[in-house]
């Protein structure tokens, strides 16, 4: 399983580590990623996804429904 939200799709972000005397050194910045149980009101069931903080924010305003559509995903798989 990638490191990466079910439903916005954020993954990695290549950057660089910069030291006090300015070396550069290439790391990676992780999304924060929350594995999270959502009521799906549709199903009638618990949904587990792996979802970033910012898409649970999302999620709250938006619904689940309405952002499984936009990603293009089927819940009925979870």
């Amino acid at each position: 399983m990638s490191r990466r939200c079910e439903l916005t799709g954020k993954k990695a972000n290549n950057a660089c580590s910069v030291s006090h005397s300015n070396r550069h050194t290439n790391r990676l910045q992780h999304v924060n990623l929350q594995n999270k149980r959502v009521w799906w009101e549709g199903g009638k069931r618990w949904v587990r996804l792996k979802l970033s903080t910012k898409a649970i924010k999302t999620l709250q305003h938006k619904g689940l429904e309405a952002m499984a559509k936009e990603a293009g995903i089927n819940l009925n798989q979870y």
